[in-house]
């Protein structure tokens, strides 16, 4: 997997500790942390705070099951988003909500009532997820993924996978030797990891945080009516915390 022009040479310069992690991830949020804090204000500012169904926001080249989608669209278990080249899409499906990159493809496959998402499928491509309390299963290429209640981003291309757990618990189950399983609990992005059947080392290594932020986590949340677990609000404003380190 290739990765981003920008944030190479950080990553390799700040490979390992716990404090080059906290650097790491203020290095990430200043590049998006504008952005995605400008989207909060406007949800909180519209009233739709915990109110957002389908489709919230599309930039560029976004499709529900081959055709263009648009917002306020309501999307459901069965349907398949994909976004093209410097596109995007934010979108609530029941109390679950995602954000999901250019070149992504997403399916949902059918279940429960259409506004409950059991599973989810990341064909190729890059999303941030934010899940309600119960359990649910993650298909990526190289591993399924059992979460609950967490946060998470997910990154496959070619023959790696990249999965941040944000916070949460999740259960991973590599294709390629499902023996070498394993349970990851996090609080804020403690141990992101590439997993690819390439690896000369196993079947896991170590990776940077990378290509998500606090805000963009905070935005989904948001939406279903949450705030993450990291962060703490103020009273005076509502929104403005500490714990994300932004």
């Amino acid at each position: 997997m290739r990765m981003p022009d920008e944030l190479r040479g950080f990553a390799h310069k700040h490979k390992g500790s716990d404090m080059d992690r906290r650097q790491m991830l203020k290095h990430l949020g200043v590049a998006s942390v504008s952005m995605a804090m400008l989207r909060l204000h406007e949800a909180l500012a519209s009233g739709s705070f915990g109110n957002a169904a389908g489709v919230y926001r599309i930039r560029g080249d976004v499709r529900v099951n081959g055709v263009q989608a648009r917002e306020e669209q309501l999307i459901k278990t069965g349907d398949r988003v994909a976004t093209g080249a410097a596109s995007e899409a934010v979108y609530v499906i029941g109390r679950d909500a995602f954000l999901q990159r250019a070149n992504t493809q997403v399916e949902f496959p059918q279940g429960g009532d259409g506004l409950l998402v059991q599973s989810l499928r990341v064909v190729t491509g890059r999303l941030l997820s934010v899940f309600d309390k119960g359990d649910k299963r993650l298909e990526v290429p190289h591993a399924t993924i059992g979460i609950r209640g967490t946060g998470g981003y997910i990154w496959t291309e070619g023959d790696t996978t990249y999965f941040c757990l944000c916070y949460g618990v999740a259960d991973i189950v590599p294709t390629a030797d499902p023996a070498q399983q394993r349970t990851v609990v996090t609080k804020h992005h403690d141990s992101p990891f590439w997993i690819s059947p390439s690896h000369a080392d196993g079947l896991f290594k170590p990776a940077p945080v990378m290509d998500h932020s606090d805000a963009e986590l905070k935005l989904l949340e948001n939406l279903v009516g949450r705030w993450p677990p990291f962060y703490v609000r103020a009273s005076d404003d509502g929104y403005a915390g500490g714990g994300g380190g932004y």
